[in-house]
């Protein structure tokens, strides 16, 4: 499984960091860094499905 972020929908609330910091990094104002394709350790994948629901700006999206 991958995550990835369109930055152009990133509004920086910094949310999925704040839930799942192990995956969603950030930069120092908040905006997501993860880029595309960030993998995503095995085990954390319930994980990573929290952190993109919770983005507000739908910024997140999930690769298998």
């Amino acid at each position: 499984m991958k995550v990835s972020v369109d930055n152009s929908r990133c509004s920086g609330h910094a949310r999925c960091n704040a839930l799942v910091p192990v995956i969603f990094t950030v930069d120092d104002v908040g905006f997501s860094d993860i880029g595309e394709g960030k993998e995503v350790p095995a085990g954390l994948e319930d994980e990573a499905r929290f952190g993109v629901a919770a983005c507000p700006e739908q910024a997140l999206r999930i690769e298998q």
